[in-house]
C-alpha cells in the first residue's frame, strides 16, 4: 500500500512543478504529517525530493528528475479510455485504474501539455442519467464488468422482469460489453455454447458467478452495431397498438416530448393536411392503451383522441372528473 503511494507521490510532482503538502496529502488521501515522512524515504531511497520552506513552500523534483514508472498497465490503459466518464468509471470500479493512467501519462508528456487532462475535464462531462430520475448502480455491476474485462465465462441468474417475486432463470453466459443507456447499464452477452447474443438488464441480475473459464471472442462482433441494430428493434417490438389523434400546431410541436422517438417518426409520416383550425390527424403507434394514456395526458386540450373508443372515453372521463375538481 505505501509502495504504490510513494510512486503516485512521485508522478504527482512528476507532472507539475511544484506541490504543497495539503495539495499532495488531498491527492493521496492522507495527512500532511504522511506526506512529510513519505517525502524524506523518498529521498533516502535517491529520488531528489526537495521541499521549500515557508508560506509559498511545497514539494518539487529537482536535476530534471525522471521516474521510468510511466508504463501503462493493461487495466490502466483499458481505463484510460473511459476516462470522460468518471461516474461509469466509479460505477465499474476502475475509478483507481483511470486515475494511475492519466497520472502516468501526464507524467510523460511534455512539460507545457502537462494540463491537458485538467483542461480537457474543465470542457466536458458526461451525465448519463436522464433528467428527474434517481440514479442506481447495480450491485453486481463492478463483477460483471470484471467478468467483460477478462472474457470470463459467468453464471448468472436473472429476473425476467422488475418484479422482486419474477422467476429467475440461470444462463451461462460470455459477456461481451456493456452499454449505459439514460442511466441504465445492460450487458450485450452470448449464450454459452455457440448461442445467440443477447442484451440483460445487470439492475436484474440477482447472482453472478464466474469461474476459471474464458471464452474465446468473436473479434468481428461491433457493440455499438449491435446495440443500435437491438435498440431499434426493441422499440418496433414494444409498439403493439395504434391510436388516432387530432393534434393542434402546439400539439404537434409537444409530441416529441410524451412519447418515444420511433412513435413520433410514424405520427408526422401518417400526418394529413391541416384542417381550417391547423390541427391535424396522426396514426401514433403505443405500446399499450394504458401507456397511451399516461403518455398523452400530458398533452391536455393540444390534443383529442379520434380512436379507440375505450380510451377516447376514458380521456372524456378523465376531463369530466377534472372540470368538476376545478369548477
Amino acid at each position: 500500500m505505501r509502495a504504490a503511494r510513494l510512486i503516485k507521490m512521485v508522478l504527482l510532482l512528476q507532472s507539475r512543478p511544484s506541490m504543497t503538502a495539503g495539495e499532495l496529502a488531498r491527492e493521496l488521501e492522507v495527512s500532511e504529517r504522511t506526506v512529510t515522512r513519505d517525502a524524506q524515504a523518498l529521498s533516502e531511497a535517491g529520488v531528489p525530493v526537495y521541499a521549500d520552506r515557508g508560506r509559498a513552500g511545497g514539494y518539487r523534483l529537482i536535476g530534471g528528475y525522471r521516474t521510468r514508472l510511466t508504463g501503462l498497465a493493461r487495466g490502466e490503459a483499458e481505463a484510460l479510455f473511459l476516462s470522460g466518464v468518471p461516474g461509469a468509471l466509479r460505477e465499474m470500479g476502475l475509478e483507481d485504474a483511470a486515475s494511475a493512467a492519466r497520472l502516468k501519462v501526464s507524467a510523460a508528456l511534455l512539460p507545457s501539455l502537462r494540463d491537458a487532462s485538467r483542461t480537457a475535464a474543465q470542457r466536458f462531462h458526461l451525465d448519463a442519467p436522464g433528467w428527474f430520475k434517481e440514479p442506481r448502480t447495480p450491485e453486481l455491476l463492478p463483477a460483471v464488468a470484471d467478468a467483460v474485462w477478462d472474457d470470463r465465462v459467468v453464471r448468472a441468474r436473472y429476473r425476467r422482469d422488475e418484479a422482486e417475486s419474477s422467476r429467475e432463470v440461470v444462463r451461462e453466459l460470455e459477456p461481451y460489453g456493456l452499454v449505459l443507456k439514460a442511466g441504465v447499464w445492460y450487458l450485450c452477452a452470448r449464450v454459452a455454447g455457440g448461442g445467440t447474443h443477447r442484451v440483460y438488464r445487470i439492475d436484474r441480475f440477482t447472482g453472478i458467478e464466474a469461474g476459471g473459464e474464458r471464452f474465446v471472442r468473436d473479434e468481428e462482433f461491433d457493440l455499438p452495431g449491435f446495440w443500435e441494430e437491438r435498440a431499434e428493434e426493441f422499440a418496433r417490438s414494444i409498439l403493439r397498438a395504434e391510436v388516432v389523434l387530432r393534434l393542434s400546431p402546439a400539439g404537434l410541436r409537444q409530441l416529441p416530448y410524451a412519447t418515444e422517438p420511433a412513435s413520433v417518426r410514424a405520427a408526422r409520416e401518417s400526418a394529413g393536411e391541416p384542417d381550417e383550425e391547423g390541427w391535424v390527424t396522426v396514426t401514433l403507434p403505443v405500446e399499450s392503451q394504458d401507456v397511451a394514456y399516461g403518455q398523452l395526458f400530458g398533452l391536455g386540450p393540444e390534443a383529442e383522441v379520434v380512436a379507440p373508443a375505450a380510451l377516447r372515453d376514458r380521456f372524456a372521463e378523465a376531463a369530466r372528473r377534472m372540470a368538476d375538481r376545478y369548477r
